[in-house]
Parts: C-alpha cells; sequence; structure tokens
C-alpha cells in the first residue's frame, strides 16, 4: 500500500481500458442544469453529516458521516463526490448526488490519516487525496482507483510536510498541494510537533509519475505560515491562504498568489490583515476569474480581493464564516450557525440544525 503506482495501473487507467463501475455511471452534474454546493456540518443532536444544496438553501441531499468531514470534491465526470474526514480522521465518503447509490465508506491506508481534501483526475478514474505517513512524519498524495471501488493504488510523497488543500491545474497533469509544514501524530490529537522548525511550501507535481515539478518555500522570517488553503484561477494563478503559528503579536501577511514560473507573492497589507487573527480559513476565485474571496473566521469577515491589482474590493461581516465557494457571478458563504450568504443577491438563508464546517464547494463545473 506504501509503494508508488506502477507504471502498469497508470497504463491501464489512464489508457481507458478499465471497465467504468457503477459509481462512474452516473450523470455528470452540469447535464443537470442547476448549481449545487456541498458542505459537511454538525447536526444538533451532535452527529455529523454532508449536505448538497442549492444557492438558495434548498437541500437536494443530506447523509451522515462517521465523524466530523471537512471538505468535499467532485469528479467531473460522474457527478459523485467525496466527502474527507477532517484531520486526523481516517475516513472518506463518496456519494452521489441524487441517490442513486448507496455511499461508499473509505478507510486509510495502516500508518495513514487524511487531512480532508482531494481532487479526482480530469476523466474521473484517478482520487487524490493529501494523507500523512504520520510515523515517518512525511506528506503523501494517496491515488484511488474509482473504477474499483475506490481501492488504494498507490501514493506519492507530496515534497513537504502536512499536505492539506491540492488542486489540478488547467493541464490536466500537474497537481498543485499546498504542504503546511506542520507535523502532527494521531497518537496526540491535533497538537503540532514541530513549530520551532516548520517548513511550509507550495509544490507543483506530475500527478502520473509523482516527480517534483517546482517548489516555492516561504522567507525565513515567514517559516511559520502555514500555507493550508489555496485555489487556482482560469489564468493559472494560485491563490493561497495561510495560518500564522508564530506569536499572536505578529502581524505577517497572510494572503499570496503564486505563478508557475515565479515565486509566492504575499500582499503586504497590514491595515487589512490586522484584525485577522492570523488566520486565513477558505480561498476561493470566481467564475470570471476576476475576484478572489479569503474567509477570515477568526475575525468574522470575508475579504474579497481585485485579481488583477490585488486591491481590496469589500468586507463582509460574517460571525465565524469560513465557507467559500463561486456561485453565478460572485460568492457563496457559510456560517457555523447554518447561515448561507450570497455576494450575488445578498440575500441570508439559515438551514436549522446544521453547523456548517470549514469549506463548501461548488459542484458543476
Amino acid at each position: 500500500m506504501s509503494a508508488p503506482v506502477s507504471r502498469r495501473a497508470f497504463l491501464r487507467l489512464t489508457g481507458g481500458l478499465a471497465l467504468l463501475t457503477a459509481f462512474e455511471s452516473g450523470p455528470a452534474v452540469a447535464a443537470t442544469g442547476s448549481e449545487y454546493f456541498a458542505a459537511a456540518y454538525q447536526s444538533a443532536d451532535g452527529g455529523y453529516g454532508v449536505a448538497v444544496f442549492t444557492a438558495d438553501g434548498q437541500m437536494i441531499r443530506d447523509i451522515g458521516l462517521p465523524g466530523r468531514g471537512h471538505d468535499v470534491t467532485l469528479s467531473p465526470r460522474s457527478g459523485h463526490c467525496v466527502a474527507f474526514a477532517r484531520r486526523p480522521g481516517t475516513f472518506a465518503v463518496v456519494f452521489d448526488i441524487h441517490s442513486k447509490h448507496p455511499p461508499l465508506t473509505l478507510t486509510s491506508a495502516p500508518g495513514r490519516h487524511f487531512y480532508g481534501h482531494g481532487v479526482f483526475s480530469p476523466d474521473g478514474r484517478l482520487l487524490y487525496t493529501t494523507e500523512n505517513d504520520y510515523d515517518a512524519g512525511d506528506g503523501i498524495i494517496g491515488v484511488y482507483d474509482t473504477a474499483d471501488d475506490f481501492r488504494r493504488i498507490g501514493e506519492f510523497p507530496s515534497h513537504g510536510v502536512g499536505p492539506h488543500q491540492l488542486a489540478l491545474m488547467a493541464d490536466g497533469t500537474t497537481l498543485v498541494i499546498a504542504n503546511g509544514g506542520i507535523e502532527t501524530h494521531p497518537d496526540f490529537g491535533r497538537r503540532k510537533l514541530n513549530l520551532a522548525t516548520m517548513q511550509p511550501n507550495i509544490a507543483f507535481m506530475n500527478r502520473d509519475s509523482g516527480d517534483l515539478l517546482d517548489r516555492q518555500s516561504l522567507p525565513a522570517d515567514l517559516h511559520q505560515l502555514s500555507l493550508r488553503h489555496l485555489a487556482v484561477a482560469a489564468d493559472q494563478t494560485v491563490w493561497i491562504g495561510g495560518q500564522y503559528e508564530g506569536p499572536v503579536t505578529d502581524q505577517p501577511p497572510l494572503i499570496a498568489s503564486l505563478r508557475r514560473d515565479g515565486q509566492i507573492d504575499m500582499i503586504d497589507q497590514p491595515e487589512v490583515t490586522a484584525g485577522l487573527k492570523n488566520y486565513i480559513g477558505s480561498v476561493a476565485v470566481s467564475r470570471d476569474g476576476a475576484r478572489v474571496a479569503t474567509s477570515a473566521p477568526r475575525g468574522n469577515r470575508v475579504l474579497i480581493w481585485s485579481a488583477r491589482d490585488r486591491r481590496l474590493i469589500r468586507e463582509i461581516p460574517v460571525a465565524a464564516g469560513c465557507g467559500a465557494a463561486p456561485a453565478t457571478t460572485g460568492f457563496l458563504l457559510s456560517g457555523p450557525t447554518g447561515e448561507i450568504l450570497s455576494t450575488d443577491t445578498g440575500a441570508g438563508q439559515q438551514v436549522s440544525g446544521h453547523r456548517w464546517d470549514n469549506h463548501i464547494s461548488r459542484l458543476q463545473a
């Protein structure tokens, strides 16, 4: 289970010779003509689940999870989703939006746990997940064969410690990975074990071979800025949000952008970030690529930036709100007391009994 994916396995999968299973036979979301969103939540009775809903709060599907969830990713081919456990959880639940098939629960490999995020290959044949080899302290990208009941077929190094969110670049081959730099071990819960020596980075990796294509790190004075969440714009700019693990009296920049041919470029606007309590929760890019949303749940606001000149356009007050996803022209935001706010319409909805977790995902390409 710890070996890299074999060349034969990739030729079989990427060559189109594998048979499709039931989890790849459903209609893609785009075929419905509707725009859906998904988010993990905690219910009023203390249980956990994941919900699929429309921008106006209409519930489409609601299924239970064995523990606290984090993010949801969509297969571009089948319309099926995977909800991931929050670190250091060991489950991921595969489900389809319209209840055509029962959910399938995956368990992480021995010695591994999930970090809460994943992404499908463009053809939907492979699922890539951020994981922790916790005894070695190494970041791992797990690889799963969706045509074989999501069997884990191997892994690659993430080229860093503590990989969190990852995304696929437009070429369909390059993965960009936010290696947060924080070492953890399930024996110590969510305790951070290496704050004095952490080295976060953004790595670009070939998803077929696992080869490192490029890796960009922060300057030494920002080595405690854990790079956790990212989003890729249509022009292939990677937008990044950080969570600072240094002294609370510091006011480091928390938001950055990155091009493959450049270095991490921080947005250094202390007059803006001073009230964010050194924590960015989610990053999203609008569908037209013109704006970037960065949530600051500890600062009780969401910041909307101009992607062109990195100018702050708007601040939206959302108490402890963390989820952000591109909507029709703007963004859909979620908060921990069940609220769903559309920046397109300015309208807000309250979903009773749902305490939304960190992220909200758009389920239509």
